[in-house]
């Protein structure tokens, strides 16, 4: 069998690093794939590694502009599917226009089907986007074949939007790179800590509204105001309105940066070392399919404190203290409740290095190539 991937809208983010990991830890042949086809543009492409099995399509429209991505997917992908001889098309980044079949497609993107988090765009070009991208993947995921969550909240949350579909389903989490994985530490004391040599907070994420860092820093200040030792390390990039939410959080309460850092966007191949000098995990969003972060923070044996959000509960467990990502109030109680507590730290710490064992790029891979070719030959 031949397998089709149109990676057409794939170009940054969480979405590249699923494709690049699956295909790195793929073993079409286990599963009776003889070719795999990747249709991308030329950044997409070139992070991913070369492999006999696989032919890397470029096309050079969908270096181009969102509308000639859209033109090309709905005109040109199925002709090239059907000509090179595609038993399936994988279409991970979830809106798929063309009229080749069987195709699997993804959800990825919690955004679109949850109204709380989307209205907090406005009246914007952000919500006008996701707007469109909750109608094209709720007829995508309707008219699929197959489709894949990463979570059960996620399936539960898209199915009672969509409400009908004729496709199979799976739930299909991701994987983590080894890289992050550390045992956990032994936990000091707070009053080992000091303002010179302060616990470090660390929160990786993109700066937008529904992940909350100025809620975030107001809760470390809280801790600071206390007489705790903590500092709080904030990496990402960040969107507008988002960004003008956190400077004003940090003239407020830490004007000259003695325990507040934004460190900016900081590439993924080296945020295992930030994980590594870090001493707490923390992780405030509110809308989340799969919270790679979260994964990311659990494997490097950090204790963590959470969101009580949407899938968190599910990939966490009681591995962690949880808050309402919107009250500082809480963020600071939960993270005060770690600091307090050694033994809670560490015991916490295992559990949740132990939970982030269970995702790997190679079970990712092996369970979704093992999906769609049921889906080819109907063996579900």
């Amino acid at each position: 069998m031949i397998l089709g991937i149109d990676a057409s809208n794939l170009r940054a983010g969480g979405g590249v690093t699923h494709l690049v990991e699956v295909l790195r830890a793929a073993k079409p042949s286990d599963h009776g794939f003889s070719k795999v086809i990747v249709w991308s543009g030329t950044a997409t492409l070139s992070r991913i590694e070369d492999r006999p099995w696989m032919i890397k399509s470029r096309q050079a429209v969908l270096d181009k502009s969102l509308l000639h991505r859209v033109f090309w997917q709905k005109y040109r992908l199925s002709r090239l599917a059907r000509e090179s001889g595609c038993d399936a098309l994988f279409v991970p980044g979830g809106s798929y226009s063309g009229d080749f079949h069987p195709i699997v497609s993804m959800s990825r993107n919690m955004l679109p089907f949850e109204w709380v988090e989307l209205k907090r765009y406005g009246l914007s070009w952000a919500t006008i986007r996701l707007l469109l991208l909750r109608w094209t993947q709720t007829l995508t995921f309707r008219n699929a074949d197959g489709l894949i969550f990463l979570t059960n909240y996620a399936k539960q949350q898209v199915m009672g939007i969509i409400r009908a579909t004729k496709a199979r389903t799976a739930i299909i989490p991701h994987g983590i790179d080894n890289r992050f994985s550390g045992p956990p530490r032994k936990q000091l004391s707070i009053r080992d800590y000091s303002v010179d040599r302060p616990y470090r907070i660390l929160y990786v994420s993109i700066i937008d509204l529904y992940k909350h860092q100025w809620h975030v820093v107001e809760g470390v200040a809280r801790l600071r105001s206390a007489g705790y030792p903590v500092a709080l390390d904030l990496v990402g990039p960040g969107t507008a309105v988002a960004m003008r939410l956190l400077q004003s959080a940090i003239e407020r309460h830490d004007p000259n940066q003695q325990y507040v850092r934004y460190r900016g966007e900081i590439p993924h191949n080296t945020l295992h070392t930030l994980y590594a000098s870090a001493d707490m995990c923390l992780f405030a969003s509110s809308c989340e399919n799969l919270p790679n972060i979260l994964l990311e923070g659990m494997a490097s044996g950090l204790p963590v404190v959470c969101s009580d959000r949407g899938p968190m509960s599910e990939v966490l467990g009681a591995a962690g203290a949880y808050f309402d990502p919107e009250q500082p109030i809480e963020i600071a109680a939960a993270i005060e409740k770690l600091l307090d507590d050694p033994d809670l730290r560490y015991r916490l710490a295992g559990e949740s290095h132990g939970r982030a064992q269970d995702y790997s790029w190679e079970r990712c891979a092996n369970e979704t190539l093992a999906f769609i070719a049921g889906r080819v030959s109907n063996k579900f």
